[in-house]
């Protein structure tokens, strides 16, 4: 047997020996980079002899370190910031309250222009039978 079928016949081994595939473990390496779940033997063997799948399990490390160095970072809000927020809130809940009074009236005057028409219009029908009948009598 030559060298090259040798090195044939591992790498058919080995293909054989890791059926995972990148895809298959790509939601568990980010887990496992975490610490809180443990890969299979098989995945491991995978992740070993896998650059994509190291490439990856990098890839979270370094954001996890980039979040747990933002969760001790104390960010100080800007002096006055809180003032400034509240005042425009109060600004808001003002013009609301405003625009709320004003269709409120709206509402009201196309109610009294409404029931001044009803009146209107049975003042009229009231008129025009009373000329009616006095037309008839006469």
């Amino acid at each position: 047997m030559t060298s090259r079928e040798r090195a044939d016949l591992r790498r058919n081994r080995a293909r054989e020996v890791d059926p995972v595939r990148c895809e298959d473990i790509a939601e568990d390496l980010a887990a496992a980079a975490d610490g809180n779940a443990l890969l299979g033997r098989s995945q491991r063997r995978h992740v070993e002899r896998c650059l994509r799948c190291q490439a990856e399990v990098v890839q979270y490390r370094r954001l996890l370190r980039a979040m747990r160095s933002l969760r001790t970072e104390v960010l100080e809000p800007a002096p006055g910031l809180l003032a400034d927020i509240l005042a425009n809130l109060e600004g808001a809940g003002e013009r609301h309250a405003v625009r709320s009074l004003l269709s409120g009236r709206r509402v009201a005057y196309l109610g009294g222009l409404a029931a001044a028409t009803a009146a209107g219009a049975a003042g009229a029908i009231v008129f025009a039978s009373r000329s009616r009948r006095t037309r008839l009598a006469g």
